[in-house]
């Protein structure tokens, strides 16, 4: 069974950074999309990046210049560098995997991870 394991929440004042990390396990032979996603307390879960395997991006408006993804696709990683963050960055930041193949051959089409809180203070 793949699960996903993020990591690098943290207290940090506005105009501070972090590096969000998220690892894959299990079997894995491929993973078509990995990403991020928010939710701020009271407000639905929105996207904030997502990488594909073939290294395209996409970016929320709201954190593009700030916020940068990346992936190791031999380790099953994804990481989120944010820079520049705001209190409105505050949220429970969630990992996705997207279009997920397994060693057996199953295919699951999204895997969540449990969450990491980022704290903005301002």
């Amino acid at each position: 069974q793949v699960q996903l394991v993020e990591s690098g929440g943290g207290l940090v004042q506005a105009g501070g950074s972090l590096r969000l990390s998220c690892a894959a396990s299990g079997s894995i032979s491929s993973i078509d999309t990995m990403g991020w996603y928010r939710q701020a307390p009271g407000k639905q879960r929105e996207l904030v990046a997502i990488v594909a395997s073939g290294g395209r991006t996409t970016y929320a408006d709201s954190v593009k210049g700030r916020f940068s993804i990346s992936r190791d696709n031999g380790k099953n990683m994804v990481f989120l560098q944010m820079s520049g963050l705001k209190p409105e960055d505050t949220a429970d930041y969630y990992c996705k995997a997207v279009g997920v193949r397994s060693g057996d051959g199953s295919y699951t089409t999204g895997i969540w991870g449990q969450g990491t809180r980022v704290t903005v203070s301002s």
